[in-house]
């Protein structure tokens, strides 16, 4: 009985129990190699570039086809540790890694979020800043920049003016690899207040400027996205939590009504990649003590897997020629709801629409004077399981 045990323990695939402590680049990497290694059927690890001072800037992916896109799977992506100084969401990722490897098989819900969902994890993307800290504080430290001092969270292209700033490697990288993907949905972790922020954060009169907001024409979506990550954490939902903070009804609030930001990395993704991306403000204090880690993953655990969920929101679907070839670069937009950018179809031809519960008119640009109106009716796309899609356009 005990050989047999012994032989079914070196069977299934393990990693020692993460502690709830700070890992430090050198143990975070040994510990993402480690999860690749036991997990490799459902894990991808690789570096999407390197900072100032040559650390490498880790992704690891989960999912039931890790290693490349698969028609029709949509991808998702999770970033922390912009600011340097911002810890609660790098040691978040690890466990939330953690939690979805050791569950996949084991978990309904788990099992069917890795089936359904390419998902990338960037623990830290600012790995010089986080090792610059000397002395961790509550407000400040010297690790929010990246090596050369630059904020990273101002140093993308923004849309309404012109950011005249040096990019940086650490900046330059996920640009690089928000190409390579076809993300659908994102959310960027910090620290220093408790509220989930969305687009846009930028503005100019058009998205509402003299009213003290910035609105994307996909609104409706984006407080949905909110609401689902605020509604799930008892803290955050109240609004209130943090001293001397600004209070968020419902925890949520419009980037730019909290205050204005020139070059972030949410309207960026919005804008440029297609990509629908909130920042979460995890913590009121930048950097706890290591001790309440435990206390921030039960308040963060079920929003975090929620919202994942929400990429399945909406339609997706695949846009041919005549002779049944996927036509890339193909605008498909809902009717007034247009975009800076036009949403375009990726080299598969595929397009993913994130929408809530509705009837929408689909227009499908081939060419400047060709012109498709696809009728689409949206319903709940998670309620018992998984589903994707539900609804079919009309031929």
């Amino acid at each position: 009985m005990d050989f047999a045990r012994l032989w079914l323990g070196l069977l299934l695939p393990s990693v020692a129990a993460l502690d709830f402590g700070y890992h430090h680049q050198e143990e975070m990497e040994a510990f993402l190699k480690n999860v690749a290694q036991n997990y490799s059927s459902i894990t991808r690890l690789h570096s999407i570039g390197k900072s100032v001072k040559g650390r490498n800037l880790w992704v690891l992916v989960v999912g039931r086809f890790p290693k490349e896109h698969r028609i029709g799977i949509p991808e998702f992506k999770y970033v922390a540790n912009m600011h340097g100084d911002e810890t609660v969401g790098r040691e978040l990722l690890l466990h939330l890694i953690e939690h979805l490897v050791t569950n996949d098989g084991k978990d309904f819900e788990i099992t069917n979020l890795i089936h359904s969902t390419r998902i990338h994890f960037l623990p830290s993307m600012n790995p010089d800043g986080f090792e610059a800290v000397m002395k961790p504080d509550c407000f400040y430290s010297n690790g929010r920049e990246n090596n050369n001092y630059y904020d990273l969270n101002r140093n993308f292209p923004d849309a309404f003016e012109f950011n005249n700033v040096s990019r940086q490697p650490e900046t330059v990288a996920v640009m690089e690899w928000l190409k390579t993907e076809t993300f659908v949905l994102s959310a960027n972790l910090h620290g220093g207040a408790l509220v989930a922020s969305y687009p846009f954060d930028n503005s100019v009169p058009a998205t509402g400027m003299l009213h003290s907001h910035s609105l994307t024409p996909d609104d409706d979506v984006f407080q949905h996205l909110a609401h689902t990550y605020a509604s799930r954490n008892p803290t955050m939902k109240k609004g209130d939590q943090c001293k001397n903070k600004m209070n968020f009804p419902n925890g949520i609030t419009n980037g730019y009504s909290w205050y204005p930001l020139k070059g972030g990395m949410q309207d960026y993704n919005y804008i440029w990649a297609q990509c629908f991306e909130i920042t979460l403000e995890l913590s009121c204090c930048k950097y706890p003590h290591e001790e309440k880690l435990p206390f921030f993953w039960n308040k963060n655990k079920a929003s975090l897997i929620e919202y994942i969920k929400q990429v399945h929101l909406g339609i997706k679907g695949q846009v041919f020629d005549q002779n049944g070839n996927p036509l890339p670069n193909v605008i498909v937009e809902v009717q007034d709801r247009k975009h800076i950018c036009p949403y375009r179809t990726n080299k598969f031809g595929e397009y993913y629409l994130l929408l809530l519960p509705g009837s929408y008119v689909i227009n499908v640009s081939i060419q400047p004077s060709f012109w498709l109106l696809k009728h689409f009716r949206t319903c709940s796309s998670y309620p018992e399981g998984i589903r994707n899609k539900c609804g079919k356009s009309q031929k």
